[in-house]
This record gives C-alpha cells, sequence and structure tokens, in this order.
C-alpha cells in the first residue's frame, strides 16, 4: 500500500506524484543557453587553444558541424517522445531494445555527471582568483551549495539558471565588444585562421581540438530530459535546440578569436581562467568583473547538469530500468531527492580526483556513442514507416543518417589519433 503524503488540502500516494511542467520557451532556452555555454567556453578555451593555437575557431566551427545533424535528431525525437530520460526512450523505442535503452540512459548519466565535475573544476579556476582558497576547498563546497539548490525544486533552480545564463552570455558580449573596441588589429588579423591549412600539423591540431571543443557544444540535449517539465514540449523543445546551438556557434567563434588575438597563445593556453587573462590584457583593469561573470556562467553549468543528470535517473526508474525508489518525487519539493543524491555525490567524487582535461575528453566520448545510439534510433523508426504524429518537428531521413555517421567519424578519429 502507497504511503500517503499531503499536498497543500489534498492527499495523494507518494508514487503518484508527478514532475511539475512549470518551464514556457524562454526558461527552456536558458536551460539550454546555461548548460552548454557554462559547460563550454569558459572552460575550455585554454585546452583548445593550446591543441589548434589560431585555428581554434575552426575547430569550434567544425563540432558544431558535428552537432548539427544531431540537434535535429533530437529535436524530431523531443517532439515525439516529451519524457525524462529522453536518450533511453528513444532507443527503447527505435531500436525495441530495453538492454540497449538501460546502457545509453547510464551512458548519458554518466555524462551529465562528468560533464558537472568537469565545470565544477573550470569554476574552481576563476574561484582561486578572487578568494584564493584550495581547490578541494572550493570544489567541496560548490558542489555541495548547487546539490541543494538543485533539491529544491526544477522552477527555483532553472529561474536560477535562468538568471545565471544572462550574465554569463552579457560576460561573453562583453569581451567581443571590448575586443573590437580596444584591439585594433583584431579584424585584420583573420587571414591567420588559414595559414598552414596546407600542412598536416594543422590539421592534426584541429582534430584533436575538436574533441574538446565538441565538449563545449555539449548541453541542447539536455533539454530532452527536462522535457515532462515543459509546457507545450512538442513545440517548445525544437526551438529551444535549435537557437541554443545556433547562438552559442556564433559566441564562442566571437570569443575564442579575440582571445588570441588579445593573449599569446602559449600564455592562454597555459591559463586556469582564460577569459580573465584576456580581460586583463584588453583593457588593463582588474579581471574581478569577468571573473565574477565567469563564476556565475561555470555555476550555471554545473546546476544544469545536476539537474539532468537526476532526471535521467528518475525517468529511467520509472520506466523499469533502474530501481522503482529512484523514481519517487518528494512532495514538498517535487523533485527526486534519491537520484539527486546520487548525482551530487558521484560529482564530488570525480571534480576532486580528476583534471578538468581529461573529464571533458571523457564526456565528449560517451557524448559520441550517446549521439550514435540516439541517430540510429531515430534512423530505424523512419526505415519502419512509423509515421510522426501532425504537431511534432520532423526531419528528413538523410540527417540522422549523417548524425550517425559524423559521430562514428569523430569517435573512430579520436581513437586513430590515441593510437
Amino acid at each position: 500500500m502507497s504511503r500517503l503524503v499531503t499536498t497543500g488540502s489534498q492527499k495523494a500516494p507518494e508514487a503518484e506524484i508527478k514532475l511539475q511542467r512549470s518551464l514556457g520557451l524562454w526558461l527552456s532556452v536558458l536551460y539550454g543557453l546555461g548548460v552548454t555555454i557554462g559547460a563550454g567556453i569558459y572552460v575550455l578555451i585554454a585546452p583548445v587553444v593550446g591543441r589548434a593555437g589560431m585555428q581554434a575557431p575552426l575547430a569550434f566551427i567544425l563540432a558544431a558541424l558535428v552537432m548539427a545533424p544531431s540537434a535535429a535528431s533530437f529535436a524530431e525525437l523531443a517532439s515525439r517522445m516529451p519524457m525524462s530520460a529522453g536518450e533511453a526512450t528513444y532507443v527503447r523505442a527505435g531500436l525495441n531494445s530495453a538492454l540497449l535503452a538501460r546502457v545509453v540512459g547510464l551512458l548519458v548519466i554518466a555524462t551529465a555527471i562528468i560533464s558537472a565535475a568537469t565545470v565544477s573544476r573550470g569554476s574552481a579556476g576563476y574561484i582561486q582568483v578572487l578568494v584564493g582558497w584550495p581547490t578541494p576547498l572550493i570544489v567541496t563546497l560548490v558542489v555541495l551549495g548547487l546539490g541543494v539548490l538543485t533539491a529544491i525544486g526544477i522552477w527555483q533552480s532553472v529561474s536560477f539558471a535562468g538568471v545565471m545564463t544572462l550574465i554569463e552570455i552579457g560576460g561573453l558580449l562583453l569581451i567581443v565588444s571590448l575586443g573590437a573596441t580596444y584591439t585594433p588589429d583584431l579584424f585584420h588579423r583573420l587571414p591567420e585562421i588559414w595559414s598552414g591549412l596546407d600542412g598536416a600539423a594543422a590539421w592534426v591540431g584541429i582534430a584533436g581540438a575538436i574533441l574538446l571543443a565538441f565538449f563545449a557544444f555539449t548541453g541542447f540535449e539536455g533539454l530532452a530530459n527536462i522535457a515532462e517539465e515543459v509546457k507545450q514540449p512538442s513545440r517548445t523543445l525544437p526551438i529551444a535546440i535549435f537557437f541554443t546551438l545556433a547562438l552559442v556557434t556564433l559566441l564562442y567563434v566571437l570569443v575564442v578569436w579575440v582571445s588570441l588575438v588579445a593573449v599569446p597563445r602559449e600564455e592562454l593556453a597555459r591559463t586556469a581562467a582564460p577569459l580573465s587573462l584576456v580581460y586583463e590584457r584588453v583593457t588593463g583593469a582588474s579581471p574581478a568583473v569577468i571573473t565574477s561573470i565567469a563564476v556565475a556562467a561555470t555555476i550555471n553549468g554545473i546546476v544544469v547538469f545536476m539537474i539532468m543528470g537526476s532526471r535521467v535517473i528518475y525517468g529511467m526508474a520509472a520506466q523499469g530500468l533502474l530501481p522503482a525508489r529512484l523514481a519517487r518525487v518528494n512532495a514538498r519539493t517535487r523533485t527526486p531527492l534519491a537520484a539527486t543524491g546520487i548525482v551530487v555525490a558521484a560529482v564530488m567524487v570525480l571534480a576532486l580526483a580528476f583534471p578538468i582535461e581529461g573529464l571533458a575528453e571523457a564526456s565528449s566520448r560517451i557524448t559520441l556513442i550517446i549521439f550514435a545510439f540516439v541517430n540510429a534510433a531515430l534512423l530505424k523508426l523512419k526505415i519502419d514507416g512509423l509515421t510522426a504524429p501532425a504537431d511534432v518537428f520532423v526531419a528528413p531521413a538523410w540527417v540522422p543518417a549523417l548524425g550517425l555517421a559524423t559521430s562514428l567519424a569523430l569517435l573512430v578519429g579520436e581513437i586513430v589519433l590515441l593510437l
């Protein structure tokens, strides 16, 4: 017999409490932008520049092109099946395998946890500029504090993330505008992006940087995992996915070029707080303002990845792919507290144990595997002739085929580089 819990004037079995649809289009867009930008450009400029040098903007552009067909596949599948644990749901429906669905779902959870740990390390680098505390202490305080926020409620968490997203976008626009104002050769040096492309060394560097740059674009797929908390998901989610990918691509390319022109690549590649260094070199002023913005951006990324991981655990448990107790939603917070606790604990362990570059690469590789499965699922649905409902976004059949091919090609290329 289900234990009764009180919600206002009504009583309902705990097992029947559901997630609350409270997110409209703009909060969904801000969620997508927040998880993508917070996980990317503020953290990974330095290692991408270290590998690709002046060709770093090309690495970001190519990573976006790899992402594009998979984004369209996610847009259709999120419209067709707006459920938490989106990727696992898509694979189960398209490939008709509960085992593969469980594997993919666990990979998504791992990606969210590793990504949150990656951004936690990046956040600590910026916070140290302000307070000088040791990294383990900063990571511990940040992860625990944001874990509590994530548990309080989805509207509170995503509203907080939305405010942080506006701040982090403002920080990127500030860097771009200052670069255009105070760096007179910003546009005259654009031909340097293409110099050396006739040699193998430049392309090896770009290829090595693409996987890191790819991590900077991960996040839009997280929108699929808050589908049960989005109003009108069939309409809202495709718009949010495409808007996120287009805007972050433009911002990334502009910011990385300003950074390369403002700071020598060798120095930029070594810093733990790249945009703080760029701001200081461009303006000659204290980097406190941009550092504070970067802290907000990275904290935002941690919050949204924690939400994503906990919702996938919840969704898989609700579908019988994980223990049922993980699908319990607290009556007061309307959030899955057990799932959230697991995510917070795992993020803490990884953030304290591993360096940022290794975490980012691991997350990117797992994400490519997930994308391959999701594209294969949509392709199989189309081959089987299952017609999508009239009110959803529909991608042509070649889109998931291309998404599958590009995901596998980047994975194979990474293996070749490692060998």
